[in-house]
């Protein structure tokens, strides 16, 4: 196929920073929401999955490829997207925990489709072992673990800085998975926040029952768990990246924490109330923070309330598209969410 030097295809936006009156007055200072559920995927997937794939087609320039990816769901709906915008075949290997609901949206986009394994882990190996090594066309495109991904994720702080002065950011809230996003956050710390300026804080959140970047913190090592217990399946990577791990090891300014699912849902909920947008839990236990009070815990200790008043966080709205109004409303029944 042809280059696409001359006009790159579309395969992420620059999303809006709005302010949130709402979250503020829930958080005690002031909140603005990066909104990434407004991507061509429904989610911040589109960036890292985007570019990495628009990297690995021009290096085969002249002919066609076929995408493999394995996902939870909204890297799976990412690749599927931007493969239909590149005019490539693609396959998701998606385990047995993911819902009907995002598999028909992957094969809507036109992909095939396998559900395979538990978790990701034995989803990915099976595609790599069953279908990308029998495929000489084949690309993997790795969920979360690639450092193309994590430019293509770095993106936002670019955007963030230009949208927000860059002195008035004092903390960055997002969720950890796998650790992509994250991996893309830092990476673009490290390339807007140098010399003597501060860096601001990053709050990394994930559920009880997928929370292997916490468990590795307090352990001290990578750490692998046994199963994924959270209904929060987008966070349901056992083992989160290396780079990620080594991330809170590097930076003191970054912090782990952890919500339950009850809190991920009211954060769902609320954000819906508040904020007028559906967001799927994963993305709701970031926003939960703001509600529960972590996220003063973690960026305001010590602070007056007139000093916590003044700064100035924003919420990585990541989006996600494993929710429907009748799945919230199953949850808040579960979990007894007003």
């Amino acid at each position: 196929m042809g280059s696409y030097d001359t006009e790159p295809p579309r395969l992420f936006i620059e999303t809006p920073c709005i302010p949130s009156a709402p979250l503020s007055r829930a958080a005690g200072c002031n909140i603005f929401l990066k909104l990434e559920n407004l991507q061509p995927s429904g989610s911040f997937k589109s960036r890292g999955i985007g570019y990495m794939m628009y990297r690995a087609l021009l290096a085969k320039p002249g002919s066609g490829v076929h995408f493999y990816c394995s996902s939870g769901g909204n890297a799976g709906l990412a690749c599927a997207t931007a493969a239909a915008t590149l005019g490539q075949a693609c396959t998701i290997v998606v385990p047995t925990l993911t819902s009907a609901f995002m598999i028909e949206k992957i094969r809507l986009l036109g992909a095939k489709v396998h559900q395979v394994g538990a978790n990701w882990a034995l989803a990915d190996a099976h595609l790599r072992a069953e279908l990308l090594a029998h495929d000489p066309t084949g690309v993997y495109v790795p969920p979360f673990d690639h450092p193309d991904v994590w430019t293509g994720a770095s993106s936002m702080i670019d955007e963030l800085v230009s949208q927000l002065p860059s002195q008035s950011i004092d903390g960055i809230v997002c969720n950890c998975g796998g650790g992509g996003l994250l991996n893309g956050i830092m990476e673009g710390m490290e390339k807007h926040f140098t010399g003597g300026k501060g860096k601001p804080k990053v709050l990394a959140v994930e559920t009880v029952g997928a929370e292997s970047l916490n468990a590795s913190v307090r352990a001290g090592e990578l750490v692998t768990l046994p199963a994924i217990t959270s209904i929060a399946t987008s966070l349901g990577a056992p083992r989160v990246s290396e780079r990620s791990f080594r991330w809170t090891q590097e930076a003191a300014y970054l912090q782990s924490v952890v919500v339950t699912d009850a809190e991920a849902v009211m954060g769902t909920v609320r954000f819906a109330d508040d904020a007028r947008i559906l967001v799927e839990v994963a993305c709701g236990a970031t926003i939960a923070t703001v509600y529960n009070g972590d996220l003063r815990k973690a960026m305001g200790e010590g602070m007056s309330d007139e000093e916590w008043s003044r700064k100035n966080v924003v919420v990585i709205v990541c989006g996600g598209s494993n929710v429907s109004l009748e799945l919230l409303e199953t949850y808040k029944e579960k979990y007894g969410v007003k």
